[in-house]
């Protein structure tokens, strides 16, 4: 039996492992459209595989956090592994919608599996190891392994197909098998170096039942939850709001791209430059947060409203942009979007207490894949019908409605935290 982790040891393998999980999402982000576009799908079709895969998430994101309570984080992030491997081999051989569908399926339900359990055993183990411990730090770390892991992806993602010297699919195919073969190294590691801290009872596969015989009850006590609270309801609003405008970025930027380039390999060029830099943006934009509110003279609901506007303008823009101002654009936005998210979620959890946290964020995680459905299905039908510029006009909107409802979260008066939890 090996020794207990140390706090420092499970600090590296939680940053290490981060890093490894969303390396291979960077590589397989510049090219998944494309490859789809250059098999025959529509920009409507490649949005209803793109729902697919939403709708999995979304069905599957509470029974899944049961099961990693029930069964342990370490099968259940191998489990992931598993399915998102298959997943982008499925991906890689697709030739249809349906095909492409069960890829994104498989890749959804990955996703649902991998939803915090890495994150909740780093803190189980060091609470083990030291129960005064800081945890913040590694979180930060982790934080900043994620977006240099989904950086680094994007640029060799893009990259790669130029530099095969291929054309057509077989360039577009390479960075989504490099993912494959990535994503199954990091179900090695995990089966290597997640180590159940000491004391953890051990499970049984029976006990998973009792995770998913829970999700109703959540769920209900969600819906009670926000039915009541003005403020909430707005949270999960934004929630879904920039969920529509992430999914038709996504979506319709590598088609943008490709347009502006000429062929689907240089298009993957570009989009995964495009992709490096708002990664980038993006871990910055969180760093803006508390300066963006000081600049609005305190009021984080005016500080939210008007990086959504910015970020509305920056969207509205990009059917004028070459590829430079492509990039500075999503940039923007990313920045805007990253900068806005901790003044929104600060909201939400001045309306609830500890015993409601998880539920009201499992709400807000709700609607944001509800509203990455409405945006790879709405959005994408009206770029089918009118044309990219139409599209990144509809996502326009939706940002700047984001600016308004971010608006209405001031608090008329101080609640606390008992009040909703």
């Amino acid at each position: 039996m090996s020794a207990p982790l140390t706090v420092r040891s499970a600090g590296r393998r939680f940053v290490g492992l981060t890093a490894l999980r969303w390396l291979p999402v960077g590589l397989s982000a510049p090219v998944t459209v494309l490859l789809a576009a250059s098999r025959g799908l529509s920009p409507a079709d490649v949005g209803v595989v793109i729902a697919v895969y939403s709708v999995v998430v979304l069905v599957l994101e509470l029974p899944t956090g049961g099961l990693a309570d029930s069964l342990g984080t370490r099968p259940v992030l191998v489990a992931s592994a598993v399915f998102s491997t298959a997943g982008l081999v499925a991906l890689g051989f697709a030739d249809s919608v349906v095909a492409f569908a069960v890829a994104e399926a498989l890749r959804g339900v990955g996703r649902a599996l991998d939803s915090g359990p890495l994150e909740a055993w780093y803190v189980d183990t060091v609470r083990a190891a030291d129960p005064d411990a800081d945890v913040a730090p590694g979180l930060s770390r982790a934080g900043a392994a994620d977006g240099a892991g989904l950086c680094l992806g994007a640029v060799v993602g893009g990259l790669l197909p130029l530099l095969s010297g291929r054309a057509g699919d077989d360039a577009l195919v390479l960075p989504v098998l490099a993912a494959a073969v990535l994503t199954a190294v990091s179900a090695i590691a995990v089966a290597l170096l997640v180590v159940d801290p000491p004391g953890t009872p051990r499970r049984r596969l029976a006990d998973a039942g009792a995770g998913v015989r829970a999700v109703p009850a959540v769920v209900r006590d969600t819906a009670r939850l926000v039915a009541r609270d003005r403020l909430l309801r707005r949270v999960l609003a934004v929630s879904l709001l920039v969920g529509a405008v992430l999914s038709t970025l996504e979506l319709l930027g590598p088609l943008y791209a490709a347009e502006l380039t000429g062929s689907g390999a240089s298009g993957a060029t570009l989009f995964g430059v495009v992709m490096a830099v708002s990664f980038a943006a993006a871990g910055l934009g969180a760093l803006l947060a508390p300066a963006a509110r000081r600049l609005a003279r305190g009021s984080g609901p005016a500080a939210a409203a008007g990086l959504a506007a910015v970020g509305a303008l920056a969207i509205a823009a990009v059917p004028l942009a070459g590829p430079v101002a492509l990039t500075a654009l999503f940039a923007v936005f990313y920045v805007g979007n990253a900068a806005a998210w901790p003044l929104w979620k600060s909201v939400l959890h001045g309306r609830v207490g500890a015993g409601r946290r998880a539920t009201a964020l499992s709400a807000s995680s709700f609607a944001l894949q509800i509203g990455a459905l409405g945006g790879s299905l709405g959005l994408a039908r009206l770029a089918d019908a009118a044309g990219l510029s139409a599209g990144f006009l509809g996502a326009a909107v939706a940002a700047l409605l984001t600016g308004l409802v971010s608006l209405g979260l001031r608090s008329r008066s101080p609640v606390a935290a008992s009040r909703t939890g």
